[in-house]
């Protein structure tokens, strides 16, 4: 299953609290008015939160799923996932999750600890 924007944007929109808004003529969506997942312009990929410290393993462990835009991820918080490359929904939404989780008042993420239930 090579995941969609479409599917990005169902998933995405599900998650409580969470909105769509154009941004640099890209569809973003967020939460607490923080960008949890951006969409690239040709919709092959997606920026999602991910702390600096674990971007190098996820990268090499899985280079044709996660990449960084050089020059613009470098100080950010920040990866790229190949679209392509994601293996079914339940990864899909996983990663939208965990993004999510990252941006979400902490008040909204305590409010639903379904979303987050090996973080308890």
């Amino acid at each position: 299953m090579a995941a969609t924007a479409q599917d990005v944007r169902t998933i995405a929109l599900s998650l409580p609290d969470s909105s769509e808004k154009l941004a640099w003529g890209m569809p973003t969506f967020r939460v607490g008015g923080k960008i949890f997942v951006a969409l690239s312009d040709d919709d092959t990929s997606i920026g999602v939160k991910c702390p600096k410290e674990d971007r190098a393993e996820l990268i090499a462990a899985e280079p044709e799923k996660f990449f960084l835009r050089e020059g613009h991820d470098d100080n950010y918080a920040w990866l790229r996932v190949r679209l392509a490359a994601v293996q079914d929904e339940a990864e899909l939404r996983a990663i939208l999750i965990d993004s999510w989780l990252q941006a979400a008042p902490k008040r909204l993420a305590a409010a639903h600890p379904e979303l987050a239930p090996n973080r308890a």
